[in-house]
């Protein structure tokens, strides 16, 4: 019972007036622009072994969370364009301090019946220990985020 405790699911729904191609395209193609999208929350996205959205490509992030510099070191393990789907698992960096696995889906849908979007960010995780707190705080900053990369993406038209 007890070892149940260390494992969490979390999620952030978001309405985007983007396309769901658009947004999808961002993450699984151009992650390196995400920085220009929004630079309050992350500074550069830098790719370290392999080609953009691509299975098992590593890429490395710096960001701000709760007004802290931070840093990421993810794999991409699925990249799915016909369900504009694609999973992160975080191998090195401040998360990994306080998770033994750490991973992140992003899904996005096109909305019924108008334009835009549902942006879904799912992170599946273990914490190393009972000590640590479940990443509640990665919601509102990943929410912010999203909208910020939306109305850049809407500029760009």
């Amino acid at each position: 019972m007890a070892q149940s405790s260390l494992f969490g699911e979390l999620e952030v729904e978001v309405e985007i007036k983007s396309s769901a191609a658009k947004f999808y395209h961002m993450y699984a193609g151009t992650p390196h622009h995400v920085a220009n999208a929004t630079p309050r929350n992350v500074q550069a996205c830098d790719l370290h072994d392999g080609e953009w959205g691509e299975v098992g490509s590593i890429i490395f992030w710096n960001y701000v969370h709760d007004g802290q510099a931070k840093v990421a070191k993810e794999r991409i393990e699925v990249v799915k364009p016909e369900k504009k789907l694609v999973k992160f698992r975080v191998l090195e960096g401040d998360l990994m301090e306080e998770f033994k696995s750490f991973l992140i889906t992003i899904k996005v849908t096109p909305k019924q019946g108008g334009s835009g979007s549902i942006v879904k960010w799912h992170f599946e995780y273990e914490k190393i220990d009972e000590n640590i707190s479940h990443p509640e705080t990665l919601l509102p900053f990943f929410a912010d985020m999203i909208k910020e990369i939306d109305e850049h993406l809407l500029s760009e038209e």
